[in-house]
């Protein structure tokens, strides 16, 4: 039997799709190329004795606070779990202390993934085609994607000076709601952005909050790296500012403590009512959602969370103190590179964004950066890096820029790194030229 494309989700003619694959393929061609195109946490600070150790405290806390017989305990580790999670009130712990967000465990929908949370959300939010979501472009590839399998369409928003162009904002939801949309969240990285690497000041993060309850407007806050604040003080998160409810709050334990566990979060407080009468929270229509896609999370992915979470007293910030030492050494390295390969004035051809945290540098080039370029890269250069262009989707806006990322780097490779990609922009460079 043959199934014609055309018979398939037209979310599988989304390009985007396809150069995620490429990224992954090229990668796996070329394992010599020093890679500054991988986004994900460095490996070597997950080890399988913390894993374990990370069980027997989860495991410990579960008998000391349970009832039930250890056995019991022990087996429901290893059994399906609640849809919307086991360690709902430990990760309200986590966020009181790291994050100053106060909620509640019937708010929390723990997920596979912050990647889940995302699809959920935009599900729940998707009721027919007149729903559009909007993103501050440039937007993660990864919630352009998951919009794009619900069937949502994603309205960019222009990020402007400060992280959000609130003028735009009001232009894009004028124009939308002109059109006969319903605009029903925007989407914002607010901390070291993937993947510009940049933070929404605090002065403008009130205003967008602002912007959002004036607008009847949701924001969808993703913050997988706030943790990692290279140089300063960490800001407050939009949802720890938030006190008319605009703020569905998506976090990742990806990045802070163990990838492979694939566990996420949503923070979903607002209330949901049905003839005028309250029937849940946000949170309990997620849990429905979720019980028919991927029934739970891991109930052992989860306890290797908790036990990191109890061994640290609720602070993913002090568990990874030296985790954050080792990637605000590599951007250090990353940028000061850059400034000696491409000297410091912005106004150059070859300029890039200074993140004070974070995994990501963006990075603007006289010349088209695309997939081709990529391949060629790899094969002459022996360096990786990702395209801009999935992070503008439907625009040509990325067309002339490149990803770095410096996160899961060797410090000693990041210098033959540079000094290949700036052969690279050298080579491509005199190609313009002529």
């Amino acid at each position: 039997m043959e199934l014609a494309m055309a018979e398939l989700t037209r979310a599988l003619q989304d390009p985007l799709l396809d150069a995620m694959n490429f990224l992954n393929e090229v990668a796996e061609r070329f394992p010599d190329a020093i890679s500054f195109a991988a986004g994900r946490p460095n490996e070597r600070f997950v080890t399988a004795d913390d894993t374990a150790n990370d069980l027997r405290a989860f495991r410990t806390y579960l008998t000391a606070h349970s009832t039930r017989p250890e056995h019991d305990v022990i087996r429901a580790l290893f059994s399906y779990g609640p849809a919307k999670g086991i360690i709902n009130d430990l990760v309200c712990r986590y966020l009181h202390v790291d994050e100053g967000i106060e909620t509640v465990p019937e708010a929390v929908v723990v997920t596979v993934g912050a990647q889940e949370a995302m699809v959920l959300v935009l599900r729940a939010l998707c009721r027919d085609a007149a729903d559009v979501a909007l993103a501050v472009a440039p937007t993660y590839a990864g919630f352009t994607g998951a919009a794009s399998v619900v069937g949502m369409p994603v309205l960019p928003v222009s990020s402007g000076d400060d992280g959000v162009d609130l003028d735009d904002l009001e232009a894009v939801l004028a124009t939308a709601r002109a059109a006969g949309l319903r605009p029903r969240c925007l989407y914002v990285i607010p901390d070291f952005a993937n993947p510009t690497g940049m933070c929404l000041p605090i002065a403008e993060r009130r205003r967008l909050l602002e912007a959002a309850e004036r607008n009847r407007l949701l924001i969808v806050e993703d913050n997988p790296y706030g943790i990692y604040a290279g140089h300063g003080e960490r800001l407050p998160t939009l949802k720890s500012l938030d006190e008319g409810g605009q703020v569905v709050y998506i976090g990742s334990f990806a990045k802070s403590v163990m990838p492979g566990a694939r566990v996420g979060y949503v923070v979903a407080d607002q209330a949901v009512t049905s003839g005028g009468r309250r029937t849940g929270l946000l949170a309990d229509e997620l849990g429905k959602i979720k019980s028919m896609i991927t029934l739970n999370t891991s109930p052992v992915s989860q306890a290797v969370v908790a036990g990191r979470l109890l061994a640290h007293d609720f602070s993913l910030v002090r568990a990874n103190e030296r985790v954050t030492a080792t990637y605000r050494d590599n951007l250090d390295r990353l940028l000061r590179g850059l400034r000696v390969r491409f000297g410091g004035d912005g106004a150059q051809a070859v300029h890039w964004t200074r993140p004070v945290g974070g995994f990501f540098v963006m990075l603007h080039v006289p010349f088209r950066a695309d997939e081709a370029l990529l391949e060629h890269s790899a094969s002459r250069h022996q360096v990786l890096w990702t395209p801009m262009s999935q992070f503008y989707p439907g625009s040509d806006a990325g067309a002339r820029s490149l990803r770095l990322s410096c996160s899961a780097l060797r410090p000693q490779d990041i210098e033959p790194g540079l000094d290949r990609l700036a052969a690279l922009v050298a080579e491509q460079s005199s190609v313009v030229a002529s």
